[in-house]
Protein backbone atom coordinates (compact mmCIF):
# COMPACT_ATOMS: atom_id res chain seq x y z
CA UNK A 1 0.00 0.00 0.00
CA UNK A 2 2.76 2.60 0.83
CA UNK A 3 3.89 1.82 -2.78
CA UNK A 4 0.91 2.73 -4.12
CA UNK A 5 0.83 6.36 -2.00
CA UNK A 6 4.53 7.29 -3.11
CA UNK A 7 3.64 6.46 -6.81
CA UNK A 8 0.77 8.54 -6.70
CA UNK A 9 3.15 11.35 -5.74
CA UNK A 10 5.63 11.60 -8.38
CA UNK A 11 4.32 14.65 -10.12
CA UNK A 12 4.54 13.23 -13.75
CA UNK A 13 1.69 15.59 -15.91
CA UNK A 14 0.17 14.77 -19.26
CA UNK A 15 -2.22 16.88 -21.34
CA UNK A 16 -3.75 15.49 -24.30
CA UNK A 17 -5.73 17.31 -26.87
CA UNK A 18 -6.21 20.37 -24.13
CA UNK A 19 -9.07 23.16 -25.89
CA UNK A 20 -10.31 25.72 -24.17
CA UNK A 21 -12.85 28.49 -26.13
CA UNK A 22 -14.01 31.50 -24.69
CA UNK A 23 -16.78 32.12 -26.85
CA UNK A 24 -15.90 32.26 -30.95
CA UNK A 25 -11.99 33.38 -29.79
CA UNK A 26 -9.69 29.79 -29.39
CA UNK A 27 -7.88 30.68 -26.27
CA UNK A 28 -5.91 26.80 -26.68
CA UNK A 29 -5.76 24.75 -29.38
CA UNK A 30 -4.93 20.90 -28.87
CA UNK A 31 -2.21 21.40 -26.85
CA UNK A 32 -0.41 18.28 -26.27
CA UNK A 33 2.59 17.87 -23.76
CA UNK A 34 4.29 15.56 -21.08
CA UNK A 35 6.18 16.54 -18.10
CA UNK A 36 8.44 13.92 -16.20
CA UNK A 37 7.99 13.34 -12.42
CA UNK A 38 10.82 16.30 -11.32
CA UNK A 39 10.91 18.18 -14.72
CA UNK A 40 11.17 21.87 -14.31
CA UNK A 41 9.37 22.98 -17.62
CA UNK A 42 8.70 26.54 -18.80
CA UNK A 43 5.52 27.58 -20.70
CA UNK A 44 7.00 30.57 -22.91
CA UNK A 45 4.67 33.19 -25.04
CA UNK A 46 3.66 36.79 -25.69
CA UNK A 47 0.69 37.71 -24.21
CA UNK A 48 -2.63 35.74 -25.42
CA UNK A 49 0.02 32.58 -26.25
CA UNK A 50 -2.59 30.45 -24.02
CA UNK A 51 0.08 29.75 -21.80
CA UNK A 52 -1.72 31.19 -18.92
CA UNK A 53 -5.25 29.62 -19.76
CA UNK A 54 -3.43 26.20 -19.91
CA UNK A 55 -1.69 26.47 -16.42
CA UNK A 56 -5.04 27.21 -15.10
CA UNK A 57 -6.56 24.20 -16.28
CA UNK A 58 -4.01 22.41 -15.14
CA UNK A 59 -4.15 24.06 -11.83
CA UNK A 60 -8.22 23.27 -11.97
CA UNK A 61 -9.24 26.91 -12.23
CA UNK A 62 -10.18 26.62 -15.53
CA UNK A 63 -12.14 24.36 -17.25
CA UNK A 64 -11.46 22.72 -20.91
CA UNK A 65 -13.94 22.53 -23.30
CA UNK A 66 -12.01 19.13 -24.77
CA UNK A 67 -9.33 17.61 -23.92
CA UNK A 68 -7.19 15.55 -20.45
CA UNK A 69 -5.53 16.67 -17.73
CA UNK A 70 -3.83 13.64 -16.31
CA UNK A 71 -1.69 13.96 -12.66
CA UNK A 72 0.43 10.27 -12.75
CA UNK A 73 -1.54 8.70 -14.57
CA UNK A 74 -5.27 9.72 -13.30
CA UNK A 75 -7.67 11.69 -14.69
CA UNK A 76 -7.96 15.15 -13.14
CA UNK A 77 -9.45 17.38 -15.89
CA UNK A 78 -13.11 17.56 -14.02
CA UNK A 79 -11.33 17.14 -10.08
CA UNK A 80 -11.88 20.19 -8.37
CA UNK A 81 -8.83 22.45 -7.79
CA UNK A 82 -8.49 22.38 -4.08
CA UNK A 83 -8.80 18.52 -4.72
CA UNK A 84 -5.91 18.00 -6.79
CA UNK A 85 -3.16 18.74 -3.91
CA UNK A 86 -1.09 21.17 -6.62
CA UNK A 87 1.28 23.87 -5.40
CA UNK A 88 0.23 27.56 -7.22
CA UNK A 89 2.35 30.42 -6.92
CA UNK A 90 0.52 33.33 -8.43
CA UNK A 91 2.44 36.95 -9.92
CA UNK A 92 0.91 38.71 -6.83
CA UNK A 93 2.08 36.57 -4.25
CA UNK A 94 -1.93 36.15 -2.89
CA UNK A 95 -0.64 36.46 0.98
CA UNK A 96 -3.11 37.81 3.31
CA UNK A 97 -1.91 40.94 4.88
CA UNK A 98 -3.71 40.04 8.46
CA UNK A 99 -1.51 36.96 8.61
CA UNK A 100 2.18 36.74 9.97
CA UNK A 101 4.39 35.06 7.67
CA UNK A 102 4.05 32.01 10.09
CA UNK A 103 0.45 31.77 9.64
CA UNK A 104 0.10 32.26 5.98
CA UNK A 105 2.39 28.95 5.45
CA UNK A 106 0.36 27.42 8.06
CA UNK A 107 -3.20 28.34 6.19
CA UNK A 108 -3.42 25.19 3.48
CA UNK A 109 -2.41 22.66 6.62
CA UNK A 110 -4.83 24.32 8.75
CA UNK A 111 -7.39 23.81 6.22
CA UNK A 112 -6.46 20.20 5.57
CA UNK A 113 -6.93 19.29 9.89
CA UNK A 114 -3.24 18.96 10.40
CA UNK A 115 -3.29 18.77 14.16
CA UNK A 116 -0.92 21.58 15.89
CA UNK A 117 2.82 19.65 16.72
CA UNK A 118 2.49 18.79 12.65
CA UNK A 119 1.60 22.27 11.46
CA UNK A 120 4.41 24.20 13.52
CA UNK A 121 6.90 21.42 12.24
CA UNK A 122 6.62 21.43 9.18
CA UNK A 123 6.00 25.44 8.89
CA UNK A 124 9.94 25.45 10.80
CA UNK A 125 10.97 22.99 7.97
CA UNK A 126 9.77 24.93 5.27
CA UNK A 127 10.81 28.40 6.42
CA UNK A 128 14.27 27.05 7.03
CA UNK A 129 14.16 25.92 3.09
CA UNK A 130 13.48 29.36 1.87
CA UNK A 131 15.48 30.83 4.39
CA UNK A 132 12.88 32.87 6.69
CA UNK A 133 12.65 31.38 10.06
CA UNK A 134 14.13 34.50 11.49
CA UNK A 135 10.98 36.33 9.38
CA UNK A 136 8.21 34.12 10.93
CA UNK A 137 6.48 36.99 13.08
CA UNK A 138 6.52 39.83 10.57
CA UNK A 139 4.00 40.84 8.47
CA UNK A 140 3.80 40.88 4.65
CA UNK A 141 3.81 44.22 4.14
CA UNK A 142 7.10 44.41 6.32
CA UNK A 143 8.47 42.65 3.39
CA UNK A 144 10.20 42.80 0.44
CA UNK A 145 8.88 41.68 -2.99
CA UNK A 146 11.41 38.73 -2.87
CA UNK A 147 10.93 38.00 0.43
CA UNK A 148 7.08 38.03 0.06
CA UNK A 149 7.44 35.67 -3.39
CA UNK A 150 9.99 33.37 -0.34
CA UNK A 151 6.56 33.01 1.52
CA UNK A 152 4.24 32.51 -1.29
CA UNK A 153 6.90 29.43 -2.33
CA UNK A 154 6.99 28.44 1.24
CA UNK A 155 3.14 28.08 1.25
CA UNK A 156 2.96 26.14 -1.19
CA UNK A 157 5.49 23.58 -0.43
CA UNK A 158 4.30 23.41 2.97
CA UNK A 159 1.74 20.66 2.08
CA UNK A 160 4.34 18.45 0.09
CA UNK A 161 2.51 18.39 -3.09
CA UNK A 162 4.12 16.71 -6.36
CA UNK A 163 3.81 19.26 -8.22
CA UNK A 164 4.29 23.52 -8.58
CA UNK A 165 2.59 26.04 -10.39
CA UNK A 166 4.26 28.93 -11.08
CA UNK A 167 1.94 31.71 -12.78
CA UNK A 168 5.05 34.18 -13.72
CA UNK A 169 5.73 35.25 -9.88
CA UNK A 170 8.90 37.27 -10.54
CA UNK A 171 7.16 39.54 -12.64
CA UNK A 172 6.47 42.07 -10.30
CA UNK A 173 9.91 42.47 -9.75
CA UNK A 174 12.60 44.91 -10.71
CA UNK A 175 15.64 43.40 -13.10
CA UNK A 176 18.21 42.72 -10.56
CA UNK A 177 15.84 40.94 -8.17
CA UNK A 178 14.46 38.34 -10.79
CA UNK A 179 17.93 37.40 -11.77
CA UNK A 180 18.54 36.64 -7.85
CA UNK A 181 15.62 35.20 -7.49
CA UNK A 182 15.63 33.22 -10.66
CA UNK A 183 18.74 31.43 -9.59
CA UNK A 184 16.72 30.55 -5.95
CA UNK A 185 13.96 29.07 -7.94
CA UNK A 186 16.13 26.89 -9.64
CA UNK A 187 18.19 26.05 -6.26
CA UNK A 188 15.27 25.50 -4.67
CA UNK A 189 13.58 22.98 -7.74
CA UNK A 190 17.03 20.98 -7.57
CA UNK A 191 16.81 20.64 -3.44
CA UNK A 192 13.13 19.28 -3.80
CA UNK A 193 13.29 17.85 -6.66
CA UNK A 194 9.75 18.88 -7.28
CA UNK A 195 8.08 19.18 -10.87
CA UNK A 196 7.94 22.56 -11.68
CA UNK A 197 5.84 23.96 -14.70
CA UNK A 198 6.76 27.92 -15.04
CA UNK A 199 4.33 30.54 -16.95
CA UNK A 200 6.86 33.17 -18.56
CA UNK A 201 6.93 35.87 -20.92
CA UNK A 202 10.40 36.46 -20.35
CA UNK A 203 13.34 34.46 -22.81
CA UNK A 204 16.38 35.07 -20.42
CA UNK A 205 13.91 33.40 -17.06
CA UNK A 206 12.93 30.53 -19.79
CA UNK A 207 16.04 29.40 -20.92
CA UNK A 208 17.97 29.86 -17.36
CA UNK A 209 15.44 28.09 -15.17
CA UNK A 210 13.96 25.24 -17.63
CA UNK A 211 15.16 21.73 -18.03
CA UNK A 212 12.35 22.12 -21.08
CA UNK A 213 10.87 24.77 -22.54
CA UNK A 214 7.66 24.79 -24.26
CA UNK A 215 7.12 27.51 -26.91
CA UNK A 216 3.49 29.14 -27.31
CA UNK A 217 1.70 31.00 -29.99
CA UNK A 218 -1.63 31.85 -30.86
CA UNK A 219 -2.98 28.83 -28.56
CA UNK A 220 -0.09 26.45 -29.60
CA UNK A 221 2.67 24.93 -28.65
CA UNK A 222 5.09 25.80 -31.49
CA UNK A 223 8.35 24.11 -30.13
CA UNK A 224 9.16 21.37 -27.25
CA UNK A 225 13.22 20.98 -26.40
CA UNK A 226 15.95 21.89 -23.79
CA UNK A 227 16.58 25.68 -23.94
CA UNK A 228 20.04 24.71 -25.90
CA UNK A 229 17.99 23.20 -28.65
CA UNK A 230 14.96 26.03 -28.44
CA UNK A 231 17.92 28.62 -29.09
CA UNK A 232 20.09 27.02 -31.29
CA UNK A 233 17.71 24.93 -33.49
CA UNK A 234 14.26 26.83 -33.64
CA UNK A 235 11.54 24.86 -35.12
CA UNK A 236 10.17 27.72 -36.90
CA UNK A 237 10.22 31.90 -37.58
CA UNK A 238 8.21 32.27 -34.78
CA UNK A 239 10.38 30.33 -32.41
CA UNK A 240 13.55 31.79 -33.63
CA UNK A 241 12.55 35.42 -33.50
CA UNK A 242 10.58 35.12 -29.76
CA UNK A 243 13.36 33.45 -28.49
CA UNK A 244 16.37 35.62 -28.64
CA UNK A 245 17.98 38.04 -31.44
CA UNK A 246 18.02 36.64 -35.22
CA UNK A 247 19.13 37.41 -38.62
CA UNK A 248 16.97 35.82 -41.17
CA UNK A 249 18.44 35.56 -44.76
CA UNK A 250 15.84 34.51 -47.40
CA UNK A 251 16.92 31.94 -49.63
CA UNK A 252 16.56 28.41 -51.76
CA UNK A 253 18.48 25.49 -50.12
CA UNK A 254 19.90 22.54 -52.74
CA UNK A 255 22.02 20.02 -51.34
CA UNK A 256 23.64 22.00 -48.44
CA UNK A 257 24.24 25.38 -50.19
CA UNK A 258 22.13 28.33 -50.28
CA UNK A 259 21.69 30.80 -52.70
CA UNK A 260 19.93 34.12 -52.39
CA UNK A 261 17.87 36.19 -54.92
CA UNK A 262 21.33 38.17 -56.14
CA UNK A 263 23.18 34.95 -56.66
CA UNK A 264 25.42 34.47 -53.35
CA UNK A 265 26.35 30.70 -52.08
CA UNK A 266 26.26 30.44 -48.91
CA UNK A 267 27.52 27.11 -47.10
CA UNK A 268 24.13 25.76 -44.60
CA UNK A 269 25.79 22.73 -43.54
CA UNK A 270 23.56 18.99 -43.68
CA UNK A 271 20.15 20.42 -44.89
CA UNK A 272 17.61 18.69 -46.90
CA UNK A 273 18.42 18.12 -50.45
CA UNK A 274 16.27 19.45 -53.19
CA UNK A 275 15.87 22.84 -54.11
CA UNK A 276 13.84 24.25 -50.77
CA UNK A 277 12.90 27.67 -50.31
CA UNK A 278 13.52 29.17 -46.68
CA UNK A 279 14.98 31.18 -44.59
CA UNK A 280 18.31 31.15 -42.84
CA UNK A 281 18.76 32.14 -39.01
CA UNK A 282 21.92 32.86 -37.84
CA UNK A 283 22.37 34.42 -34.16
CA UNK A 284 23.99 37.83 -34.13
CA UNK A 285 26.73 36.16 -31.97
CA UNK A 286 27.93 33.53 -34.71
CA UNK A 287 27.27 36.09 -37.75
CA UNK A 288 31.40 37.32 -38.50
CA UNK A 289 32.34 40.59 -40.25
CA UNK A 290 35.68 40.50 -41.92
CA UNK A 291 37.62 42.56 -44.22
CA UNK A 292 36.81 41.47 -47.90
CA UNK A 293 40.75 39.94 -48.11
CA UNK A 294 40.37 37.79 -45.12
CA UNK A 295 36.89 36.38 -45.81
CA UNK A 296 36.31 32.79 -47.45
CA UNK A 297 34.66 32.94 -50.62
CA UNK A 298 31.45 32.09 -49.11
CA UNK A 299 29.36 35.23 -47.68
CA UNK A 300 27.72 38.59 -48.35
CA UNK A 301 29.12 41.31 -49.35
CA UNK A 302 28.24 44.47 -47.69
CA UNK A 303 29.32 47.32 -45.32
CA UNK A 304 28.93 48.51 -41.61
CA UNK A 305 25.94 51.28 -40.94
CA UNK A 306 25.85 51.79 -37.26
CA UNK A 307 27.44 50.33 -34.43
CA UNK A 308 26.14 50.54 -30.61
CA UNK A 309 28.25 49.51 -27.79
CA UNK A 310 26.81 47.66 -25.13
CA UNK A 311 29.28 46.99 -22.58
CA UNK A 312 30.46 43.70 -22.74
CA UNK A 313 29.66 43.81 -26.55
CA UNK A 314 29.35 46.18 -29.53
CA UNK A 315 26.02 45.64 -31.77
CA UNK A 316 27.03 45.94 -35.23
CA UNK A 317 24.49 47.03 -37.98
CA UNK A 318 25.42 45.73 -41.62
CA UNK A 319 23.18 46.23 -44.93
CA UNK A 320 25.15 43.87 -47.70
CA UNK A 321 25.14 44.58 -50.90
CA UNK A 322 21.38 43.12 -51.92
CA UNK A 323 19.78 45.19 -49.10
CA UNK A 324 19.63 42.86 -46.30
CA UNK A 325 20.01 44.17 -42.83
CA UNK A 326 21.83 42.17 -40.61
CA UNK A 327 23.23 42.26 -37.20
CA UNK A 328 26.53 41.12 -35.37
CA UNK A 329 27.28 40.98 -31.89
CA UNK A 330 31.04 42.02 -31.17
CA UNK A 331 32.24 41.09 -28.14
CA UNK A 332 34.87 43.79 -26.39
CA UNK A 333 38.16 41.82 -26.28
CA UNK A 334 41.08 44.05 -26.47
CA UNK A 335 42.95 42.68 -29.45
CA UNK A 336 40.38 42.72 -31.59
CA UNK A 337 40.12 45.29 -34.47
CA UNK A 338 37.26 48.01 -34.11
CA UNK A 339 35.01 47.91 -37.48
CA UNK A 340 34.23 51.51 -38.77
CA UNK A 341 31.32 52.73 -39.92
CA UNK A 342 31.14 52.57 -43.58
CA UNK A 343 33.70 50.03 -43.98
CA UNK A 344 33.32 47.36 -46.20
CA UNK A 345 33.16 43.49 -45.52
CA UNK A 346 32.16 40.36 -45.89
CA UNK A 347 29.19 38.76 -43.36
CA UNK A 348 29.56 35.20 -43.09
CA UNK A 349 29.17 31.92 -40.86
CA UNK A 350 29.80 28.71 -39.55
CA UNK A 351 27.38 26.05 -41.37
CA UNK A 352 27.19 24.43 -38.13
CA UNK A 353 25.33 27.45 -36.37
CA UNK A 354 23.33 28.54 -39.53
CA UNK A 355 19.33 26.94 -39.33
CA UNK A 356 17.26 27.05 -42.37
CA UNK A 357 13.60 27.20 -41.82
CA UNK A 358 11.09 26.27 -44.11
CA UNK A 359 9.18 28.94 -45.56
Amino acid sequence: MKANVESAKTGEILLQDLQKRYGSYLAVDNVNLSISPGEFVSLLGPSGSGKTTTLMMIAGFESPNSGQVLLDGKDITKLPSHRRELGIIFQNYALFPHMTVEENVAYPLRMRRLQKPDITAKVSNVLDQVQLAQFATRYPHQMSGGQQQRVAIARALVFDPPVLLLDEPLGALDKKLRQHLRNEIKSLHNEVGKTMIYVTHDQDEALAMSDRVAVMHEGRIRQVAPPQEIYQRPADLFVAGFVGEANFIPVKVEAGIASTSTGEKLHVGDQKSGLQPGTICVRPEHLRLEAPANSASSGLPGHVTSMTFVGDATIVHFRSENGLELTSKVFNVSNRKRLEIGEACVASWSSSDATVLAQ
